[in-house]
């Protein structure tokens, strides 16, 4: 086998295809032999004990060996992970992989080389570290309908408002804190602006509606602009706030919706007790009901055990001369625009203290059929706000009616904007 990549994950496979090599040959019922690790620069000092003789910056030379069968890519990005995974599966090669961003964004071209050349293509890393969630979807759950998944699949994020919850540390604050534990880049932009948590929706909801789903599908919206200020608000009305990556059919089961935002919920619900860096998925099936898979997220270890998972399951389908499940898109359902998406709202306005002010914002809420489902009002004066959260309607509707409130001459401001999901103790 072939490694491409020896960072913070690499480094890890490495590790523990030395440190479970006995066990792993018992497994598969033949040995894994790594034969040489593709990287950048020869000379960069790395974690673990890496045979310097097995380091190549030639990656194309590496996969195309003839004495390679099977390709782990943990490069990341699109280029060139992506050149070097179709020359693999063209080569008849199988492929494991952990780059969500390549298969939200051109999956369908990597799918038909799996396809086409008959090859494993396995991506279990791809999405929540360790937490065996893919091969679930794709292969427990393929005789049942799945009709929604939703949870924290981003461990950088949930750590950020996990710490602007419990502390009352600013989104800044939380955010270096983060970046010194390791759990945030020096460039976090992939993470706090949701990219991240949207590749893996879009993986997600292409395994589990059995339809084509890409990264540009995904409605996204990251954290940056969530402030201390808003966490407390919702901690003051029993809520939290977490960014929800969230699959779902709609209610005619002719098209789906794929969203990653941030969300209040209840503080019963069960997705609230998620902390750290943890991350926490829920599928609903319709017969198989609510399934929660909870788990490391992210990190060298976690991320490295899916890798091995799938290393030994692709192993085994060379030695049987077969091939795991490819990709399935049958269904073909429409991926639907959010605003047509069904939820929920909570607004805060900064108003006049005067007579007819929440009749005026009730009557704009009614002009969108947009029903409230509760109203509160804080302090007096130049300091008046309403805080309203709406029942269920159409994110087009809702946003119509944020629009409109915020032209009328009553409302000095709209401080706070934020989807609302899930029920007390459901998801």
């Amino acid at each position: 086998m072939a490694l491409l990549g020896c960072g913070v994950v690499g480094s890890q496979v490495v590790r523990l295809l030395h440190e479970q090599a006995d066990d792993l040959a018992a497994r598969i019922g033949a040995p894994l032999e790594l034969a040489g690790v593709a990287v950048r620069r020869l000379g960069r000092k790395r974690d673990g004990d890496v045979d310097p003789a097995l380091l190549t910056t030639d990656a194309e030379g590496l996969v195309a060996r003839d004495d390679i069968d099977i390709v782990v890519e943990v490069i990341g990005g699109i280029e060139p992970a992506r050149t070097l995974i179709l020359s693999a599966l063209r080569g008849g090669k199988s492929v494991v992989t952990a780059n969500k961003a390549l298969l939200a964004e051109d999956g369908a071209t990597v799918h038909g080389a799996a396809k086409l050349h008959g090859t494993d293509l396995y991506y279990e890393a791809s999405v929540a570290g360790a937490i065996p969630l893919l091969r679930p979807l794709r292969e427990s759950l393929a005789g049942d309908r799945v009709h929604r998944v939703l949870g924290i699949v981003n461990g950088t994020t949930n750590y950020i408002l996990d710490k602007m919850d419990s502390t009352g540390a600013s989104f800044v604050d939380a955010l270096e804190e983060a970046q010194a534990l390791g759990y945030a880049e020096a460039d976090p932009t992939a993470d706090v602006e949701g990219f991240d948590a949207a590749a893996k929706a879009a993986i997600l909801a292409g395994l589990a509606f059995h339809s084509r789903v890409t990264a540009a599908d995904v409605h996204r919206e990251g954290i940056t602009e969530i402030t201390a200020t808003d966490v407390a608000s919702a901690k003051a009305m029993g809520y939290v706030i977490k960014l929800l990556a969230i699959c779902a059919r709609s209610d005619d089961g002719r098209s789906v919706g794929v969203r990653v935002h941030p969300a209040m919920i209840p503080r019963g619900h069960p997705l609230a007790g998620v902390r750290e860096a943890y991350n926490a998925v829920f599928v609903e099936a319709e017969s198989g009901g609510q399934l929660m898979f909870y788990g490391k997220g992210a990190g060298g270890a976690p991320t490295a055990s899916a890798v091995l998972g799938d290393l030994v399951a692709v192993a085994r389908n060379r030695l049987a001369g077969t091939h795991g499940p490819q990709e399935s898109t049958y269904a073909d359902l429409r991926v639907h625009p959010m605003g047509e998406t069904v939820t929920r709202c909570h607004v805060s306005l900064d108003v006049d203290d005067k007579p007819g002010v929440l009749a005026r914002v009730a009557d704009m809420f009614a002009k969108q059929d947009v029903s409230i489902q509760t109203v509160r009002q804080e302090g007096r004066g130049l300091d008046a706000q309403l805080v309203l959260v709406t029942h269920r309607a159409t994110d087009a509707a809702l946003s119509a009616t944020i629009e409109g409130l915020r032209e009328l001459d009553i409302v000095r401001g709209v401080p706070s904007v934020m989807r609302v999901e899930g029920e007390d103790n459901t998801p």
